[in-house]
């Protein structure tokens, strides 16, 4: 979509209301956990963490900076392909995968200022041996994307590492098993998306991602240097800093619901530049599709059940073709679930 490029006004439909666009003035000052720290004091920050705004950064978290830098420097590349060739995997209505310019496809209003580039990451997947990130970039763009498909799947298969070891710490933060979310995200089906955020004539009138929050359960994010993620804390936004030995976490409604309530997701957005593109790398854990959705009985001796069972397969149905995921995605979901069910 060459909407971005060479514009002398902001097309309509990427035009924000004012209240959405209120801005940042002060950082957020989130807690950096060290993931070879002691189990109890990480799960402790973790936890203050979680019952605040639900979003940490974690280091020491075992990831190789060349294998992170090389998922940086393809994404890139892909992002500066002429237009045709993204458009070999465009992502089609109904789809979660492929390359889609700001959303254009699904929506007609406050479109975000982006490009990105979703797919699929299980690791029962791929043909060959090859895995199913590596088939998605050789089926759709060709042989000479092969390189990328590695990088990938071996950047995905870190991701659901680093996610269930925040899993397990998660679990023991809310004094429950210790295995129990470790155990239930094993086998998964996430979703990797790369955003690219190109510059903007005038940042003030749109935003890169709008105000929401994630309906997947767990957000590993790498950004690089450039800042423009922020986060909703005491009705005020505020900035995440770039540290590029961090991993950003946040909390996702279908942890909120495995939390009981607990835990709960943040609202978040991300802003553009003037004079610098943005890329980050946002790796979302989800459950296999067809997995109930249920608090650890732990969590309900003493609290009533707030969520009902429900799969992440209807969750994603839900916001995919009836609601874009908003500060209340998870409320109005759980309405529209009950009354689904209702004779």
């Amino acid at each position: 979509m060459d909407t971005f490029h060479q514009q002398t006004n902001i097309p309509k439909e990427f035009i924000y209301p004012k209240e959405d666009l209120i801005q940042a003035q002060e950082e957020l000052n989130e807690p950096i956990i060290d993931l070879i720290g002691d189990i109890n004091s990480v799960s402790m920050l973790v936890k203050t963490a979680c019952l605040n705004h639900g979003f940490f950064q974690v280091i020491n978290h075992g990831v190789d900076s060349k294998l992170i830098n090389m998922a940086h420097a393809h994404v890139n590349h892909f992002f500066k392909l002429p237009l045709e060739v993204k458009l070999k995997v465009q992502k089609q209505h109904g789809s979660l995968w492929g390359y889609s310019g700001a959303h254009a496809e699904r929506f007609t209003s406050r479109l975000p200022w982006k490009e990105t580039l979703s797919f699929n990451f299980h690791e029962n997947g791929g043909s060959n041996q090859s895995g199913i990130v590596v088939d998605f970039f050789e089926s759709s763009l060709g042989i000479e994307f092969e390189q990328m498909g590695l990088v990938f799947e071996r950047y995905c298969k870190e991701m659901k590492r680093v996610g269930l070891v925040i899993m397990e710490i998660l679990g023991i933060s809310l004094g429950v098993e210790k295995c129990f979310y470790k155990d239930f995200f094993k086998d998964t089906s996430s979703i990797m998306r790369c955003n690219f955020y190109p510059t903007c004539q005038d940042p003030n009138l749109v935003l890169g991602t709008p105000p929401h929050c994630d309906p997947n359960s767990l957000t590993i994010l790498h950004q690089d240097q450039v800042g423009g993620l922020e986060v909703f804390v005491d009705n005020k936004w505020k900035s995440v800093q770039p540290r590029h030995d961090a991993l950003v976490i946040n909390i996702g409604d279908t942890f909120t619901a495995l939390s009981n309530g607990i835990y709960k997701s943040c609202l978040h957005r991300a802003i553009v530049k003037t004079q610098v593109e943005r890329i980050s790398l946002a790796f979302f854990l989800c459950p296999k599709e067809d997995k109930v959705v249920v608090p650890p009985q732990h969590l309900l001796v003493s609290n009533s059940r707030i969520y009902p069972d429900f799969t992440w397969s209807d969750l994603l149905y839900f916001t995919q073709n009836h609601y874009r995921p908003d500060h209340t995605t998870l409320q109005n979901f759980t309405l529209w679930f009950l009354s689904s069910k209702q004779p």
